[in-house]
């Protein structure tokens, strides 16, 4: 024999837990992470019945709820709009108003009467139209569009044209955020053919 001492198995001590142990406050987790239909299926036909039915008025008043939802978020879109709109028309209305007062101070700025006091009025006046959208058009030189432009008279142009080109401005035209509240009147040169 050899000399080495022979070793003696020592037990090991077991992790795992005795049978049917249950560790305090887990008592039942079992059935608590079965799904439903495991325990309906596990139950008797009233029990079924009573699930089935329970799930048709969740889906009912979950569906009911997804409608209620879309059609909130349609109003809203709705009164966002409309509020838009009567905010612009506002808008609108008060600077159709101003138009004469905006021209008399353009006829007065072409003349030289624009000093003092009323010089600083009117560009203000001008700061403000402008901050709403309010721009004016129809510059000499300018191609004719007439779909912004009203052509009152056909006059002669200081050099030659290729295409149809504002010759005189009778009246400015005024757009609000880009659609047009009154057309530019104006002379047109046209071409020579």
């Amino acid at each position: 024999m050899t000399d080495e001492p022979m070793e003696t198995p020592v037990p090991e001590e077991s992790t795992a837990e005795p049978s049917g142990y249950v560790p305090e406050g887990e008592a039942g987790a079992e059935d608590a992470e079965a799904p439903l239909d495991e325990k309906a299926s596990a139950g008797s036909p009233v029990v079924n019945a009573k699930v089935a039915e329970l799930q048709e008025l969740v889906d009912e008043r979950t569906s009911d709820l997804q409608r209620l939802h879309a059609e909130y978020a349609n109003y809203k879109k709705r009164v966002d709009r409309d509020r838009a709109l009567s905010r612009q028309g506002g808008v609108e209305a008060v600077v159709l108003d101003l138009l004469p007062v905006l021209d008399s101070v353009e006829a007065a700025r072409e003349h030289a009467e624009l000093v003092g006091g009323f010089k600083l009025v009117a560009d203000e006046l001008e700061k403000i139209c402008a901050k709403y959208g309010l721009e004016t058009f129809g510059e000499i030189g300018e191609e004719f569009d007439p779909q912004i432009h009203e052509a009152l008279m056909q006059l002669p142009h200081e050099g030659e044209v290729t295409v149809p080109t504002i010759s005189a401005v009778m009246q400015r035209g005024v757009k609000l955020n880009e659609r047009v509240l009154r057309p530019a009147r104006v002379g047109v040169a046209n071409p020579d053919e």
